[in-house]
């Protein structure tokens, strides 16, 4: 259902409205004051690996252009701005702290609240140090240790302003889709590798829980991509275990350690010959079962699945380079997402603002000891252009958010304890493997010029943050 004017009334006393971005998407100064390859960088130097080529070095030059970026952030009247911190300019390689890498984030935050804005800190999103990756990566459990001290050496830079400390964004994306499908970064197709991977990043974040709650960091979080697994035909068999199997490694593979501290019976079947069970060592699931304050939600889309294969050849779960892709979804023979006949994205992603819904209600009635939710991410890319006066006129980006925040605010009211939004994204950027040809951004960014111009989808979010306070006003958590 459409409504272009969700609802103003129904947000909790102190909700959060944010917008987001990642180091590796938006910093640009790849080898500047210290800084050395991340996988990311790395990963898109290889012909076929990232569309036209693209490359992360330059990205949208926020590395030189933060003030005037939190500028954009405080006339568009964000509560809060959630950032990653890279490894690869904090410990360029992967074991000594960079002071420069450091100071950067420094004065970010300190940028952030003299706008008044909360600085919500991602540890990891996705660019580990190449020097890392060429000792084994993520799955060398070595790499779960280091990750470890990088958090601390953050924590000690900047613990004393930043309240909010998120581990991880997206595991799903960095341990699969990097070492099974290859369709990210390191680009490996080694499903043992990569099941390697899920573990060891379950235990970097358990272990980084335990040592800044040490340290006194009193909000620590993890951000998962979640999304509804929804069985074609419930009659199918088939459909059913493919619904199935979607769940355990989209969606359960993540909650279940981190939220209740062990692996799903059916995961650890499905992966026994992968050597999940070999990577498990006694005491690592008390550790990875530390007790979280927040559990951040990405969604985009939900899914469709079938086990039958599909020819259409428009599913929106491709990487965006072109490359032949093994699935993430290890030991499915298929698992395919026909359509529904919904509009989609530019990413040939279904919009259905109502899966946001669902997911968030079912989380609460799934896991009971389940810790406050953020919206994490939720945005859409489109191919918004610039009007002859400047402006820049995205109705399907401004209704996607609209829609999704009213999503938000009927989850809300049916029980669920969400308690911020964040627009993905601030700016149009580099999008993994699709580089520059996608653009998710409320603010547009002329990648040759690198100005920014507010979008209409950025004037609409905005309007309704003030109209949001002004129904409720609010002090900002700062």
């Amino acid at each position: 259902m459409s409504n272009k004017n969700p609802q103003r009334n129904n947000w909790p006393d102190g909700f959060i409205w944010g917008s987001a971005t990642a180091a590796a998407q938006v910093e640009g100064a790849a080898w500047e004051d210290g800084k050395e390859d991340s996988i990311w960088d790395a990963f898109a130097r290889t012909p076929g690996n990232t569309l036209n080529g693209d490359t992360p070095e330059t990205a949208v030059d926020h590395y030189h252009r933060m003030p005037a970026d939190v500028a954009l952030m405080k006339e568009l009247g964000l509560d809060s701005y959630r950032f990653s911190t890279s490894w690869a300019r904090v410990r360029p390689d992967g074991r000594s702290a960079n002071p420069k890498g450091l100071d950067f984030y420094s004065r970010l935050v300190d940028e952030l609240l003299e706008a008044g804005i909360l600085p919500w800190l991602t540890l990891y999103h996705w660019d580990l140090p190449q020097a890392l990756e060429e000792t084994g990566g993520w799955a060398n459990r070595d790499t779960a240790h280091l990750f470890v001290d990088y958090a601390d050496d953050v924590y000690s830079a900047l613990g004393d302003r930043v309240q909010h400390w998120t581990t991880f964004n997206e595991p799903f994306c960095s341990s699969l889709l990097g070492y099974a499908s290859g369709v990210h970064a390191p680009g490996r197709q080694e499903p043992r590798a990569a099941v390697a991977a899920v573990h060891h990043q379950h235990l970097a974040h358990g272990l980084a829980v335990t040592q800044l709650r040490d340290r006194g960091a009193q909000q620590l979080g993890i951000t998962l991509n979640l999304s509804n697994s929804i069985p074609r035909d419930p009659s199918d068999p088939v459909d059913l275990e493919a619904a199935r199997l979607f769940d355990s490694l989209q969606n359960r593979i993540f909650l279940d350690p981190i939220l209740l501290g062990t692996y799903p019976q059916d995961t650890l079947r499905d992966l026994e010959q992968f050597g999940l069970g070999d990577v498990i060592q006694d005491g690592d699931l008390d550790v990875i079962g530390a007790p979280i304050d927040f559990l951040g939600v990405n969604h985009y889309h939900d899914d469709l699945i079938s086990g039958h294969p599909d020819t259409t050849g428009a599913d929106g779960h491709s990487g965006g380079s072109g490359r032949p892709a093994v699935s993430p979804w290890i030991g499915a023979e298929h698992i395919t997402f026909p359509s529904r006949g919904l509009p989609r994205t530019a990413m040939d992603w279904e919009v259905n603002p109502d899966g946001l819904r669902k997911l968030l209600v079912r989380l609460g009635e799934e896991y009971p000891m389940l810790p406050p939710l953020y919206v994490t991410e939720n945005g859409a890319a489109y191919d918004d252009a610039v009007s002859t006066d400047g402006s820049v006129p995205d109705p399907e980006r401004t209704q996607y958010i609209l829609d999704h925040i009213n999503a938000v605010g009927r989850a809300i009211e049916a029980g669920a304890d969400v308690r911020g939004y964040f627009v993905w994204s601030l700016l149009d950027n580099f999008e993994w493997s699709w580089g520059y040809s996608r653009r998710f951004g409320i603010v547009r960014v002329d990648y040759q010029t690198q100005g920014r111009t507010i979008k209409d989808s950025g004037q609409a979010y905005s309007r309704h943050i003030a109209a949001s306070r002004a129904a409720a006003p609010v002090a900002p958590l700062v």
